[in-house]
């Protein structure tokens, strides 16, 4: 079997992500083969909706495969990125419900399938995440456009700390419409199979409400007035001292967690999600990632993130620079800028 299985049952289309002992890590032949899929679905007058799960019982996809990344030349890091970018902004406008079950882990380029989506199912096993600056990268995938609509501040925290959503945070942040539980996932399936031939969004939208339980109280909205506080900012280094400032153990071991991060990438980050704020489209926030994707891999922390995580497994990265201070703001705003032909012609002028 492949890395991505796909079949019609009944009247939905369904997308299953196959590399269960990687954790249904997104590589960039299945990021074609998802594409294709679409193709197919959307041209089917038979097929009403279309479903994406990951097979196992770890996650839907814990993000895109880094070690190919780390391993290829940039080249290769741009055809993938542009690839899964444009993919991405398709599902978002898919023709057709789009429907995307994140149970259990799901980061990264996950998110990137799933954030967009038109219907978003989370489970109780859910652990959404964009832990990007912890291997010395960035929020990409469009997450610099869904963060940064999270209500007040908690998505700026999310993306500058990697913290995981469960069920309830990723609802409230707006990653996710809905948590079914797991044992109900079958019967959800089913009933997708079952849609008429007309079925519309609200249609699935009422399958999936039906199904749907209150995942009750999330950390999110509990230390929400902490995180708008806090993280109101356009520096790190502000952020850091109204965290010291705060005086609590949330506060407290959120500053730890930065203080672990890749410090340039949290300054590139930051400018990312405030830039998000304002922009026009999904479309406009995937090609500023891309460019800046780019300028990470060349020239920033992202492959000394890798090898301490991924590849020797030290936990152990050695940051450049080693601290807040010594990044250099003239650095990252060239790492905002245009390094590649636009991944969206229209909007990468």
């Amino acid at each position: 079997m492949g890395d991505v299985l796909l079949e019609g049952a009944g009247r939905l289309g369904r997308i299953r992500l196959n590399r269960p002992r990687a954790l249904n890590a997104l590589t960039h032949a299945m990021v074609g083969e998802i594409d294709s899929a679409l193709d197919r679905f959307a041209a089917d007058p038979g097929i009403a909706a279309v479903l994406l799960t990951g097979e196992g019982e770890r996650g839907l996809c814990a993000g895109g495969d880094i070690r190919s990344l780390y391993e290829g030349d940039l080249a290769f890091a741009e055809n993938f990125w542009r690839d899964e970018y444009r993919l991405d902004a398709r599902i978002a406008q898919f023709e057709k419900p789009f429907v995307a079950v994140m149970d259990g882990l799901t980061m990264g380029g996950g998110v990137g399938l799933a954030g967009h989506a038109r219907h978003r199912v989370v489970t109780e096993r859910s652990r959404v995440a964009m832990p990007e600056t912890g291997i010395g990268y960035l929020p990409d995938v469009g997450a610099t456009w869904l963060l940064p609509r999270a209500p007040g501040e908690t998505g700026t925290y999310l993306g500058l700390t990697g913290a995981p959503m469960d069920a309830a945070d990723a609802i409230y942040a707006g990653f996710a419409d809905a948590m079914v539980p797991t044992d109900a996932l079958p019967r959800l399936v089913g009933v997708l199979q079952d849609l008429p031939e007309e079925a519309d969004a609200e249609d699935v939208a009422v399958a999936i409400r039906a199904l749907a339980r209150d995942p009750g109280p999330g950390a999110l909205a509990r230390n929400r007035a902490v995180i708008d506080r806090c993280f109101a900012f356009d520096m790190v280094d502000e952020i850091l001292s109204a965290l010291d400032a705060e005086g609590s153990d949330f506060a407290a071991e959120t500053r730890a967690t930065l203080r672990e991060k890749s410090p340039a990438s949290l300054v590139l980050t930051l400018c990312l999600l405030r830039c998000g704020r304002t922009a026009p489209s999904l479309e406009d926030c995937l090609e500023r990632e891309f460019h800046a994707s780019l300028a990470v891999l060349a020239e920033g922390d992202f492959r000394e993130g890798v090898r301490a995580a991924v590849i020797d497994k030290d936990r152990n990265p050695r940051w450049n620079p080693a601290t807040l201070e010594a990044v250099d703001p003239a650095r990252i705003a060239r790492w905002l800028e245009k390094r590649a032909a636009p991944v969206f012609p229209r909007h990468g002028a």
